[in-house]
């Protein structure tokens, strides 16, 4: 899966490339944030904003990636919209993830852990 991915001072902000994650291709996002935190990333932004798909197995990986994180980590989901944001209402993870309207919004709330 294609990312775009940067340092910033609260940790590391990631944008999938891609518009939609599903059971194709949520093992190869899965793979890639688990590069990112065996590098030491303990605090992500993702910016889901372009994603217009989510299904259960995008969802899980993104628990997964959480619950490898430890105590210390922190996910922060910027932009989720439509049924992406439907998504995590009805599964009540918008309850485990925060949940963000921008980047900025998101960098507070990773400076304030």
């Amino acid at each position: 899966m294609d990312l775009e991915s940067r340092a910033i001072d609260s940790g590391m902000f990631i944008k999938p490339k891609e518009k939609r994650i599903d059971a194709a291709n949520a093992g190869a996002f899965k793979s890639r944030l688990l590069d990112l935190v065996d590098q030491g990333n303990v605090r992500l932004m993702i910016d889901l904003s372009s994603v217009e798909f989510m299904d259960s197995g995008g969802l899980g990986s993104l628990i997964s990636i959480l619950k490898s994180l430890g105590r210390e980590g922190r996910i922060v989901i910027i932009g989720a919209r439509g049924g992406v944001l439907r998504l995590f209402e009805i599964t009540r993870m918008n309850t485990v993830f925060t949940l963000s309207s921008s980047e900025e919004e998101a960098m507070e709330v990773l400076r304030k852990v």
